[in-house]
């Protein structure tokens, strides 16, 4: 670990983490463990790449690490020459709804679009040009029109619900690229991210009475997958995280119908109805498993996402189950993370080390002794406690590290559902939990 890095780069890691959030660079500087899950879904990146599909659920705790692992994922599928897209559910945002809820999740999917070169979204207009591009370059290879390469390359949209339109619209954007007229462009741009909203609009800007509606959100999703392959990307990879606002919705009919939707994406997937498109979604234990509120409340999706009854029988893993539950991470693996952020906080640099190996095994006993199992079972706020701790240190170089770690904050992580169940249940006595030994410690 002798490589500086950058600056840029470094608080970039140190501020996401803070927030408790996911960086969106530098993720191979700090990831540690779950090298199994990695290869499956890596396995699964290939398949997308080969003309397959695929349907996954990440399911872990709050705070386990999940948007850390689709977030690492979705970095690999984009150096395998995929392209992303992503968002996070809320109760605005959701699969199935009539108050622009899908159109929204939809728009929010589309602008984070990316490619290798364009990791942090917004890529759609690269995606067209380079479509009309590789169209260009045909087109002078054969001695063909460049036009007609584009109508037959377009032409198997037509095959889907709404590929008629889409088609005019990519030629729309296609006679303002050759013309000149951003305003055109723009328009283009505007519907294919789902901005519109009414027919006037689309009519008077596009001449289209057609407009992506809540109710093409999965239709759009197969066109988009079509589209990127047509540019010269090997597939589309499509991450949905927070799928346990789903599970929050008051209304079972609504809920049942966004589980309806699930049940389509997956049965179209895993039957093979089309290629070169995955699908990932990260949710909680009782997303999946509540027999009132969850997936399992679904019969059909019940069924299909049972465990693999071996692997239980037997105490294993099943890594390539289309449910992958996110394993804890070990005491050794987030000793080697402290290791790292202890490494980027440094720059890179050993020289400028904050604190010497025996201090993390001190904090890592004070979270132990704080919050019990959880300090390694969902470790956010273990990290950002760790990185409060480093940051002191390097503002008052006067203090040492094993007078003041007794003195820091450590809190449970918990999931914003569960605060009115805590503050119910707060006048109950509650056993202490019992300290966690490092007896086993091993590197």
């Amino acid at each position: 670990m002798s490589r500086p890095i950058k600056a840029k780069e470094r608080e970039t890691i140190i501020q996401s983490l803070k927030s408790g959030v996911v960086p969106r660079a530098g993720l191979q500087h700090i990831q540690v463990g779950r090298s199994e899950e990695l290869k499956s879904f890596i396995k699964d990146i290939d398949t997308i790449s080969e003309g397959g599909t695929s349907f996954r659920f990440v399911i872990g705790e709050y705070g386990s690490g999940k948007t850390f692992f689709l977030s690492l994922v979705r970095s690999i599928a984009l150096e395998k020459g995929l392209v992303t897209m992503h968002a996070d559910l809320s109760p605005t945002k959701r699969l199935h709804g009539s108050d622009g809820q899908p159109r929204m999740l939809l728009a929010e999917m589309i602008n984070n679009l990316s490619t290798r070169t364009k990791p942090d979204g917004n890529a759609l207009q690269n995606i067209l040009e380079r479509f009309i591009s590789n169209a260009k370059e045909e087109a002078t290879s054969t001695g063909k029109n460049a036009y007609d390469i584009i109508a037959e390359n377009l032409n198997e949209l037509s095959d889907y619900t709404g590929g008629y339109s889409f088609i005019t619209v990519i030629k729309k954007y296609l006679e303002g690229y050759e013309s000149g007229n951003q305003d055109l462009m723009n328009s283009s741009l505007k519907w294919l991210k789902a901005g519109y909203t009414t027919k006037t609009d689309t009519l008077k800007e596009l001449g289209l009475r057609e407009f992506i509606s809540d109710a093409s959100f999965y239709n759009t999703l197969k066109l988009y997958s079509v589209l990127v392959r047509k540019a010269g990307y090997k597939g589309l990879l499509i991450c949905m995280d927070e799928m346990v606002n789903l599970y929050k919705i008051p209304n079972s009919v609504s809920r049942k119908a966004n589980y309806e939707e699930i049940l389509s994406m997956l049965n179209n997937t895993l039957q093979g109805t089309f290629s070169n498109i995955g699908f990932i979604m990260g949710g909680t234990p009782e997303f999946l498993t509540d027999n009132i509120r969850g997936l399992y409340s679904y019969e059909a999706l019940r069924s299909r996402l049972s465990e693999n009854s071996f692997s239980k029988q037997l105490g294993v893993t099943d890594y390539n189950s289309v449910v992958l539950r996110l394993a804890s991470l070990t005491k050794e693996e987030l000793y080697l993370l402290l290791i790292n952020l202890r490494h980027v906080f440094a720059n890179g640099k050993e020289e400028n080390y904050l604190l010497p190996d025996e201090a993390l095994l001190a904090f890592l006993h004070h979270c132990a002794n704080k919050i019990g199992e959880s300090y390694f079972r969902t470790p956010r706020t273990t990290i950002k406690s760790f990185l409060d701790l480093l940051s002191i240190l390097e503002q008052y170089p006067n203090y040492k590290w094993n007078d003041i770690i007794a003195s820091v904050e450590i809190q449970q992580d918990i999931e914003p559902s569960q605060v009115e169940s805590i503050l119910e249940a707060k006048s109950t006595p509650v056993a202490s939990d019992d300290e966690e030994s490092f007896t086993s410690f091993k590197l």
